[in-house]
């Protein structure tokens, strides 16, 4: 190969790619890699442009015969930083000259996958550890001093119950968190009537908003709210917005699921069914709105746990609606209330 060949063939690549002559001059540069690094790289010496030590030493290695091989670089930018694997190749040309090429890969999106696994594994860990530390600590006081103390044993397994509910909960919403992403790319296919699913709804959780002295009630104007869906997800989206609206709305306070029908907006065209689910509750701060979906997020950690939360309903809410092509939207006032609104196309 000659050098005006390697030109030719990192111009047609559209990863940054530099190539290093054997006087450690940056002989070659393709667009990609003027555009990350600067015009000005040209001709001087990569030490000077590149500037990370674990780069430098890879690049001197392979001029001295050591074998190719990867190695990690930053790049900071005005987002944070993005980070490269940068491939470190031996070339010998037609005349007997030597260089080193540079391929830089954009392994940003794993960098920020593997920081999601890791939160998702430490979150996990933290919601399951308070339960079992609980129960391993009752279990070894009915074993030694409460043995024989009835009121204190029936007191601790009260408390042992909640407990292993609480776990419990957070493994079926695991799993069902997992179910819903696994299908998230496949388009629903049965029709559900909207309307009939929403009083099913709010049927099934009267009794629970009579005990606390809610009024729970659907307002929908006439028409067909029939959709193209998952009736048994969509349930699983309505009752977890309304038993939210419950709960945190508080008791003796109304709560309302309005449908209408109309027009979608934006990306969102074509014809639609909108289901707002309103609560007169203290409502919820802003700077939390836009994180209120992700998972194992609380506004008030402690409260949410003990209303038997496990922070993670509302982001399988936002991955069913994401399935469903469709989109959740949610405004609050302090001191108002707060509505959550979920928009379906029609087909």
């Amino acid at each position: 190969m000659s050098l005006d060949t390697l030109k030719a063939a990192l111009a047609a690549v559209p990863d940054p790619m530099i190539f290093i002559d054997g006087a450690g001059l940056i002989a070659e540069a393709n667009p990609a890699a003027e555009a990350l690094f600067g015009t000005w790289i040209m001709r001087r010496s990569y030490v000077a442009a590149l500037r990370q030590p674990a780069l430098i030493d890879r690049i001197e290695a392979v001029s001295r015969g050591v074998e190719g091989g990867d190695v990690r670089f930053t790049k900071p930018d005005p987002a944070g930083e993005t980070v490269f694997r940068v491939r470190v190749t031996p070339m010998t040309f037609e005349d007997k000259s030597t260089g080193v090429l540079l391929h830089f890969s954009d392994v940003s999106h794993l960098q920020d996958a593997e920081e999601m696994r890791r939160d998702f594994v430490a979150n996990v860990s933290h919601e399951l550890r308070s339960p079992l530390t609980a129960l391993m600590g009752f279990i070894e006081t009915l074993r030694g001093p409460a043995r024989e103390d009835a009121e204190v044993r029936d007191h601790f397994l009260s408390i042992m119950e909640e407990q292993s509910s609480r776990m419990n909960r957070l493994v079926g919403d695991l799993l069902s968190l997992s179910r819903v992403e696994s299908e998230e790319r496949l388009r629903p296919s049965e029709d559900v009537d909207l309307n009939a699913l929403v009083n099913g709804v709010v049927v099934t959780l009267r009794p629970q908003a009579e005990d606390q002295g809610s009024a729970l009630t659907i307002a929908a104007e006439p028409g067909d709210y029939t959709i193209r869906g998952d009736r048994d997800q969509l349930t699983q989206v309505f009752m977890n917005l309304a038993e939210n609206a419950l709960k945190y709305g508080g008791a003796g306070r109304p709560v309302t699921l309005a449908l209408h029908a109309g027009e979608g907006r934006g990306a969102l065209k074509g014809p639609v069914v909108t289901v707002d689910v309103i609560d007169r509750g203290n409502g919820i701060e802003a700077l939390h709105l836009p994180r209120l979906t992700e998972r194992f997020y609380r506004v008030d950690s402690h409260r949410s746990r003990e209303m038997g939360g496990t922070g993670l309903g509302l982001a399988i809410v936002k991955h069913i609606v994401n399935r469903h092509r469709g989109r959740l939207k949610i405004s609050s006032e302090k001191g108002r209330g707060s509505t959550f609104s979920v928009t379906l196309p029609r087909s």
